[in-house]
């Protein structure tokens, strides 16, 4: 791999589908995309694990397959079911899927998902088919901006959820729209997950520590050829300089709601 040895990627996807709302078009990728991106991984030699495999490995110095990767979804859209599924089964390939618990369809769904998501009778096929299901929340709002009551509800309610209906609670939590902060991996940690996934657009490391591993964003305008640099490693500054232009501004912006809220009695 052309990146920083021994680091891995871990590629972030959302819906896969020909046709997304316009509130995730940017995020979703076609089934043929979808097809052609795994035929790069195994064509490239790369060996997909879960993320709890991954952290594991890591937490105890255990060795790591060649050329590791990760394949994960968020949000939870129908997507995965439907044309995922059966291009990583074709593959033998492992995922992860992180959920938002309120954004499914079923008892607790709050109607707010902005397109087509997975019921709870797809969740547990997908876990019997080996995806590893992770949380995502309950709503999917951004974690640094609640209190801490809000956050911890977040949180476990999530957690509680996916271990009713899936049989076994989450071990990993990947952080809604990748943003987190000292307070949120506190809680995340405190409530049972054992690693959680954040964005950044870069490999992950050992470094990083198992409560902030980074993940590159594959999009609808994702090519082949890009794909297959970014998985490598190569060319990630030029990849993703407009997402990293925004992380930027963001971050102002959170610092600032940060600020506010600790001057606020919690809510």
């Amino acid at each position: 791999m052309s990146g920083r040895p021994g680091a891995v990627p871990i590629l972030m996807y959302h819906a896969i589908t020909v046709a997304p709302t316009p509130a995730v078009r940017d995020l979703s990728v076609t089934p043929a995309a979808f097809e052609e991106q795994l035929a790069v991984l195994a064509d490239g030699g790369f060996t997909p694990l879960t993320t709890t495999a991954l952290a594991t490995a890591w937490r105890g110095g255990g060795p790591l397959p060649p050329r590791p990767v990760l394949i994960t979804f968020d949000d939870g859209y129908d997507g995965v079911y439907r044309h995922a599924l059966p291009a990583l089964a074709r593959h033998g390939f492992p995922a992860t899927l992180f959920v938002s618990t309120g954004w499914l369809r079923g008892p607790y769904g709050t109607g707010d998902a902005p397109d087509t998501t997975l019921d709870w009778d797809q969740v547990r096929k997908l876990a019997g088919a080996g995806v590893e299901i992770g949380g995502h929340s309950h709503t999917h709002p951004r974690l640094d901006a609640l209190g801490d009551a809000r956050l911890r509800h977040e949180v476990l309610r999530c957690k509680e959820i996916i271990a009713d209906e899936v049989g076994a609670a989450p071990e990993s939590f990947a952080y809604p729209f990748g943003h987190s902060s000292r307070r949120v991996r506190r809680t995340v940690r405190g409530l049972g997950f054992r690693q959680a996934l954040a964005v950044g657009n870069t490999l992950a490391a050992h470094r990083q520590g198992p409560y902030a591993l980074a993940r590159l964003t594959v999009r609808r305008r994702t090519g082949t050829e890009e794909f297959a640099r970014i998985v490598e490693g190569r060319g990630l500054a030029r990849a993703f300089a407009r997402d990293r232009a925004l992380t930027k501004g963001y971050a102002v912006v959170r610092r600032t709601r940060q600020a506010v809220r600790l001057c606020l009695p919690d809510h």
